[in-house]
């Protein structure tokens, strides 16, 4: 019976960029700035890493389709790199590579590198996959799709099911929104970094109803990686301090939410399935009580929200109660996008799982300066690529490794 990866792989460095629009630099530069951090962070040479991923996801418009971008702007001593991708969860799976690997044994250091240049290649943001990189498949199934307009459905199913007035819903949706602008305020990294009130947030144009214009994530060119090895090997290396993996789990639609009738349209299948299994893996039986901090696809409001619910925290059609008593604030009792989130940092689709993991990594061990939580345990980052009908959901876990 397969027992997981529970404390198999410990992270000994990490490395992100300031995230932005980051005319002056391209992919590679954007890699090595993340880079630089994540090594100096480990206290190792490139000589010393056993094989490396490359996630990206829009490859034509970023790096290219191979790794060689990786290998070249690194100036990796001819180790095996890989490229993937995997939707919007392309820098978890990245991690994800990284991670399998040395809990398998065959290499003893690896790292793991997420990135996205998105600002100045013709990516649309807003109207959602637009331009020739994203192929034949988004122009056949969904040549008048938008982001906005397929997670506003999302949001007035959920509203539909549970009988939630609009105003409520917008107006918890407004909180989300101005919990992470606050947060993103303190975070040097982040792109949006000024405050907003519910009440601005409420009063922003309409996107595609009810999502306004503060309910929606931006565009962004951002990089993030990490270096794990094993637990044994960083107390040698002379961590005292080490962040293991407890958990990392994938599910991926198969069709089944649109085949059937008992799925209304309200909430991701892949994100109850997959948590669930990490819960499993990772030993926690009551997240509500045992996860100290989240870092979830907040690609829009609504998502975050849902989010809530379907990561088994926040009990169905309650989430609104939580989120507006303050259970998700940076003072509350399961802090969410302390670092400000992909509201407050975008989405270059690359980067983005990694990103996540960065500010949990910080936060686990006490350096993430003004945003800092008091003795955080474990720290739980979701990722969630595609639509609310045809989605990849990744979930990782990390915490403090106990003797």
């Amino acid at each position: 019976m397969a027992t997981g990866i529970r404390d198999k792989v410990a992270i000994i460095g990490m490395g992100c960029t300031r995230f932005g629009e980051r005319w002056e630099v391209g992919a590679e530069e954007l890699m090595v700035e993340a880079f630089e951090e994540c090594i100096a962070d480990a206290g190792i040479a490139p000589q010393d890493i056993g094989a490396a991923w490359l996630g990206t996801c829009f490859e034509e418009i970023s790096t290219g389709k191979s790794a060689l971008p990786l290998s070249i702007g690194l100036r990796l001593p001819f180790v095996p790199v890989t490229r993937v991708e995997n939707y919007c969860a392309t820098g978890t799976e990245a991690f994800r590579g990284a991670v399998y690997a040395v809990a398998s044994g065959a290499y003893d250091v690896a790292l793991a590198m997420g990135v996205e240049k998105l600002k100045d290649t013709g990516y649309g943001g807003l109207p959602g996959f637009t331009g020739a990189n994203t192929g034949s498949l988004n122009w056949q199934w969904f040549p008048n799709m938008t982001a906005p307009g397929c997670f506003a459905q999302l949001a007035t199913a959920y509203a539909a099911k549970y009988r939630i007035a609009d105003e409520d819903l917008k107006r918890a949706m407004a909180h989300v929104s101005a919990k992470s602008h606050a947060n993103g305020a303190l975070n040097p990294k982040a792109h949006l970094r000024k405050a907003v009130t519910v009440e601005q947030v409420m009063a922003a144009p309409i996107i595609a109803h009810p999502l306004g214009l503060f309910d929606c994530c931006g565009v962004s060119d951002g990089a993030a990686c990490a270096i794990v090895t094993t637990p044994e090997m960083a107390r040698k290396m002379g961590r005292k301090d080490c962040v293991t993996v407890k958990a990392l789990q994938l599910a991926l639609s198969n069709g089944e939410e649109l085949g059937y009738n008992d799925w209304d349209g309200e909430h991701f299948v892949t994100t109850r399935k997959a948590s669930k299994r990490a819960y499993r893996e990772a030993g926690i039986t009551n997240p509500r009580e045992e996860i100290s901090l989240m870092e979830v696809h907040d690609c829009f409001s609504i998502t975050e929200l849902i989010t809530m619910e379907d990561l088994h925290i926040s009990a169905r059609g309650r989430a609104i109660d939580d989120i507006l008593d303050g259970f998700y604030d940076r003072d509350g009792q399961v802090p969410c996008q302390v670092d400000g989130g992909l509201k407050c940092f975008g989405h270059p689709i690359g980067a983005s799982g990694l990103r996540m993991l960065y500010e949990i990594y910080l936060q686990l061990l006490g350096r993430a300066g003004e945003r800092q939580l008091d003795d955080p345990r474990l720290g739980l980052t979701h990722n969630l690529g595609g639509l609310p009908h045809m989605n990849i959901c990744a979930i990782t876990i990390l915490g403090k490794y106990g003797p």
